[in-house]
């Protein structure tokens, strides 16, 4: 047992009185944290395991807070030691959206999902948060080209090449930063939702939130990294939440016309850089796991990227240079 594994055991034995207890892993994480379900005679609960030196387990539980008074089903926090990095949490399920979705109830689930991002969007926090500024975005950014192209595909750019990805850059910061800002969860995805029978969904992993563009978690949602729906199914939920949220108060009238192309180029931007986590996580932290995302997600950015004659530079060069290196890399592994 590492020193840390019992650590969190002598501090939930305090927490449960003494009751006896048995812990197995609840769910991965691309971070440092770790998660526990913790089993015992009254139920079961969830240990998180966030090392100090690494994470915040208490940003963690003052957004859950914060979020729970407006609505949302984020895990109610039973225990917390943040010297240690400990939180005990309720238990949420096992039913991750992921693992649930179907042609038959994508309709229902993501209109779930919607409603919570309505509510998070129009009187989600905003005090303390960091701003989602125009170097937070182009930090994000080179993480395409640090980690995916150099370091992953091993692919080294001209000076033509790289006047290419500067200018791609440099359109997608600007349109993001000319959107409507809001409190942006910044992982709304599948595997941090869980199917829930009352409030659906229950809502994890938002400690990193932020104030940035309107368009940010809706794509992150639709457009998910994991999970592929056909376009015009995409494209109907995403106009279905421009209503919801100009019903809301979030967004102007007048914003229904630019939203499809802040959604688009919201997400050429995000998986640009999930591309250069994934990457990270598999060289710098030894999860290749991540890897085989990598594909569907770039698909996703040469899709859109196709769509927009200003980016017919971009698309050519990821095309062409980098989604058959992508590939060959995904069948060699």
């Amino acid at each position: 047992m590492s020193d840390r594994n019992e650590r969190l055991r002598n501090w939930l034995a305090t927490q449960l009185d003494g009751e006896s207890f048995e812990l197995a892993p609840a769910s991965s994480d691309a971070s440092f944290r770790r998660y526990w379900r913790v089993s015992h005679a009254g139920g079961t609960l969830i240990a998180m395991d966030a090392p100090p030196a690494f994470e915040d387990c208490g940003r963690f539980a003052d957004l859950s807070g914060r979020f729970r008074a407006i609505g949302i089903n984020t895990p109610e926090i039973h225990a917390e030691d943040r010297d240690q990095g400990f939180l005990l949490i309720a238990d949420l399920g096992d039913r991750v959206y992921l693992n649930q979705l179907d042609a038959n109830n994508a309709d229902r689930l993501y209109g779930d999902a919607l409603g919570a991002l309505a509510v998070i969007q129009a009187c989600g926090p905003l005090d303390g948060l960091p701003l989602y500024d125009a170097p937070f975005l182009h930090r994000e950014l080179d993480l395409f080209h640090e980690w995916f192209v150099r370091k992953q595909l091993g692919l080294s750019l001209g000076a033509e090449e790289l006047s290419t990805l500067a200018r791609a850059n440099a359109l997608l910061v600007a349109s993001a930063l000319e959107q409507p800002r809001v409190c942006v969860h910044r992982d709304f995805h599948s595997r941090n939702l869980m199917l829930s029978d009352t409030a659906n969904p229950g809502v994890l992993d938002f400690q990193d939130a932020v104030i940035g563009p309107v368009t940010y978690d809706p794509v992150s949602l639709l457009r998910d990294c994991y999970i592929a729906w056909p376009a015009e199914r995409v494209a109907d939920w995403a106009l279905g939440y421009c209503q919801l949220a100009i019903q809301s108060g979030i967004l102007r009238q007048s914003d229904a016309e630019r939203f499809p192309r802040w959604f688009d180029l919201m997400g050429i931007q995000r998986h640009l850089k999930a591309c250069g986590i994934f990457a990270r996580l598999n060289l710098r932290d030894g999860k290749p796991h991540y890897l085989g995302d990598i594909p569907r997600t770039l698909e996703y950015v040469i899709e859109v990227t196709g769509k927009y004659g200003e980016l017919d530079e971009f698309c050519r060069f990821l095309s062409e240079r980098v989604l058959p290196l992508t590939l060959e890399n995904s069948v060699s592994r």
